[in-house]
This record gives structure tokens, C-alpha cells and sequence, in this order.
């Protein structure tokens, strides 16, 4: 069901202002409360519709499931039913939520049953993800990355605008939002040395993503077309992709990252869809130098989406440190997804592929420390008046976006992590 296509939607559940979770979002996570199993959540205000429930209480018939997938502890087995059924769930949903429907409405004990609190669920990492992936699409980044790494060289290598640059990330060491974690260690090279030392990361940064979720497996060699892409997505979240600069200056050359990347990243607990993400879909930078028939695409295929991110301090309030959007993305979904495949490569359900960090063109849209500091040589000042070069023991990293057009508002919740001191 289309929102463009329709009256204002109207609700029955209350819905705060600005909430992240109107009517027009329903995002999917997994969720427990009251000592029951992980179960499939849809957000709506601040409750989350247990799916499961829904399903047993007889809500969800049309959808002509034969059993209850929605206890499952993970969103694979719902995912695989395919888009269709994400559509017509969503559609249910809609009519179940609306406010001239009573069919659920007047139903106390089953509304009590369905809707719970926020404050009294924990959120659990929605998938199994087998395998992850990161891009490095934003041109904005990989420039600012390339003069800092190769001051004498050009900022971006001869593949850059030719192909959706990328590699294969470590899949086990994605955690939910509100993971926190120790700061890595491992070798470095500081400056004017001859050897390398070991011990922590003194350069921690952050990196602001978004990633896809793939929804639809294609068999091991048969690429998927870009023009086809979209109906093998399910939904996109936000993504924390950790990194050790210090770390990573030393390892990249010449394999690329490896132990600067895979002590954690971090991911939002809501999944929005494609669905959902429909109105506010936008045209994508353009494309200056000619690229490959298979990774030619129509239409708008970039979202609007603002990405806030925020550093608190232990003991002081957030600071606003960047703000970017999804939409400055040189290579769009589409195009990432298309190249992942062109050599045969087989996705699976649950797998994520990251962006890479987004960075426009402005300084406080850069989407790292690495850039906003310059490589530390420009400390940035937060609200309470520290100093930040690079991410500090005791530091709360906080990611939060929506998309927003006249009364539309859709956003995935906050994606946010603590660096712990090494014990």
C-alpha cells in the first residue's frame, strides 16, 4: 500500500509527535518482554505489536500463513516468505491500525495482549546474518579519506567511479543498539617509528551507515540485475561500522581492512522497509564518468534520509558532532547490489550490506572523526567544552535518523554504543 496513493493515514494507538514509528513506518525487529522467547515486533508510537500474538488471537488469516512464523527469534523465516507477503502484512497492518477500524480497536484484552510498552521490552539483533559487506560509496569520504592517506597522490584510485568499491566484513561481531563494548587493541605504527608497538586503539572512530538487508536468495551463478535489485531488499537500518584508524593505517595496505573493523559494529534494532521508505525516495548524485551497462539504473533509486549522530560524555549531555544523509550515496543500493552479484555470487536471506560511511560535501556532514577532526590535527569542542580528537574511554556514540516530507515521518530509532576502558 502506497502512501502516496491515499488520504492522511490516522490511527487509533496514540502516537507522540515526531515519534520515529508513525502509522505511515511499521518497522520490524525482535523483541522479548515477561520471560517470553524472542519474538517478531513491529513498532507503532511507543508500543510494539507482538506479531505472535496478533497471529494466535486470529488477527492475521488473510495472510494465509499455516503456522506461526512469528515466534521465531529472528526475522529470516518471515523475510523468506518473499515481498508479497511483506506487502500484504504491512497492508493488514494498516487496516488493523486505522482509526475508523474497530476490528482490534474495541477489543480490550486482546489490544492489552498485542500492544506492549517499549519501556518493558528488550530488543534483540533482528536477523541471522550470515554474511556482511561494506561498501565505500560515499565519493565525499573516499576523497577526504584519500588525501589523508595518499597526500600525494589522487584521492580516489582509478576504480573508484567505475565500480561500487567493497569488502567482506566479519559477520559475527554485529551486535544491537545499546551493545557496549572494550576499546580494541593491536598493532600500530605511530609516526617516525621503525617498528610497530602493540596496545590499544588511540584513534577510535566512528562511522555513520546505513545498510540493506537482503531478503531474496539468488542461486550461486546468476547475477541480479540492477534493474531488479529492489525486489531483493527488504528493509534498511542504521549501521555503526566501529573502526581503529590507528589500527587500520598499518594493516590496509595492500588486503584493506581486517582487525581495525571486525571488533564490533553496530546496528538500529528496527528494520524499515521498502515499502515504508517509498515517499521519500529522491535522484542520486550524478554519475560523471560512464559506467557499465549492468550497473545502469532508472528512476530514483536514493532515499532522503537525515543522519544525526551525537558524543556523550559520561557525565554531560549529547553534542551534535554530525549531520548527513543517505541520499549524498554516489553508488545507490541498487548499483551495490548488482555489482555484489555480477560475478555469480550468491546472497542469502539476513545478509547485510553496508554503505560505507556518508559524507557530503559540507564539514558537518562528514560522517567520521577522522574527517571532522582532519585526522585528529582540528579537535572538535562538544557542549560541556572537552576536546575530542578521536573517540575516548566512557564515550556514548549515538546515531539517530528519520525521513521526513510534510506530514510523513519515518525513522529508525537510535543506533548507539559505549567504549569501555580494556580491563
Amino acid at each position: 500500500m502506497s502512501v502516496n496513493q491515499q488520504s492522511p493515514l490516522t490511527t487509533w494507538v496514540e502516537v507522540p509527535e515526531n515519534s520515529d514509528f508513525s502509522i505511515y513506518n511499521l518497522p520490524y525487529g525482535i523483541f522479548s518482554y515477561n520471560d517470553k522467547k524472542p519474538r517478531v515486533g513491529v513498532a507503532i508510537g511507543d508500543y510494539v505489536i507482538d506479531m505472535a500474538s496478533l497471529y494466535k488471537r486470529g488477527y492475521l488469516d488473510v495472510l494465509f500463513l499455516n503456522e506461526n512464523i512469528f515466534k521465531s527469534p529472528t526475522l529470516n523465516r518471515f523475510i523468506g516468505l518473499g515481498k508479497p507477503y511483506w506487502t500484504q502484512t504491512r497492508k493488514r497492518l494498516l487496516e488493523l491500525l486505522d482509526r475508523n477500524n474497530m476490528t482490534l480497536q474495541l477489543k480490550k484484552d486482546d489490544v492489552a495482549a498485542i500492544l506492549i510498552p517499549m519501556t518493558k521490552v528488550q530488543m534483540h539483533l533482528p536477523l541471522h546474518i550470515g554474511n556482511y559487506t561494506d561498501f565505500y560509496s560515499s565519493q565525499e569520504h573516499a576523497t577526504n579519506v584519500g588525501r589523508m592517506f595518499r597526500p600525494n597522490g589522487e584521492p580516489l584510485l582509478p576504480n573508484w567511479k567505475h565500480l561500487p568499491v567493497a569488502y567482506h566484513g566479519r559477520a559475527s561481531s554485529i551486535r544491537i543498539s545499546g551493545t557496549d563494548f572494550h576499546r580494541p587493541q593491536g598493532q600500530l605504527m605511530p609516526d617516525g617509528a621503525t617498528m610497530p608497538i602493540f596496545g590499544p586503539s588511540q584513534q577510535l572512530d566512528f562511522e555513520v551507515e546505513m545498510a540493506f538487508v537482503v531478503g531474496r536468495e539468488n542461486e550461486l551463478g546468476h547475477p541480479i540485475s540492477a534493474s531488479d535489485a529492489e525486489k531483493y531488499i527488504f528493509g534498511i537500518l542504521l549501521f555503526n561500522d566501529w573502526s581503529a584508524r590507528d589500527i587500520q593505517k598499518w594493516e590496509y595496505v595492500p588486503l584493506g581492512p581486517f582487525l581495525s573493523k571486525n571488533f564490533v559494529s553496530t546496528i538500529s534494532p528496527w528494520i524499515v522497509t521498502l515499502d515504508a521508505l517509498e515517499p521519500f525516495r529522491c535522484t542520486s548524485p550524478i554519475q560523471d564518468v560512464p559506467i557499465l551497462p549492468y550497473l545502469h539504473v532508472e528512476g530514483k533509486k536514493s532515499f532522503d534520509i537525515q543522519i544525526e549522530t551525537y558524543i556523550k560524555p559520561q557525565e554531560s549531555e549529547p553534542s551534535l558532532v554530525s549531520l548527513t544523509n543517505h541520499k549524498y550515496l554516489y553508488w545507490n543500493i541498487s548499483q551495490q547490489l548488482a555489482h555484489h552479484t555480477i560475478n555469480g555470487c550468491n546472497m542469502q536471506i539476513g545478509d547485510l550490506c553496508a554503505s560505507g560511511t556518508i559524507s557530503g560535501k559540507e564539514p558537518n556532514t562528514f560522517g567520521s572523526m577522522l574527517e571532522l577532526t582532519c585526522r585528529g590535527e582540528r579537535p572538535i569542542t562538544l557542549s560541556d567544552g572537552s576536546i575530542r580528537t578521536f573517540i575516548l574511554d566512557g564515550d556514548k556514540v549515538i546515531m539517530h535518523a528519520f525521513a521526513q516530507k510534510d506530514q510523513i515521518r519515518v525513522g529508525f530509532g537510535r543506533c548507539e554504543s559505549t567504549v569501555l576502558q580494556i580491563v
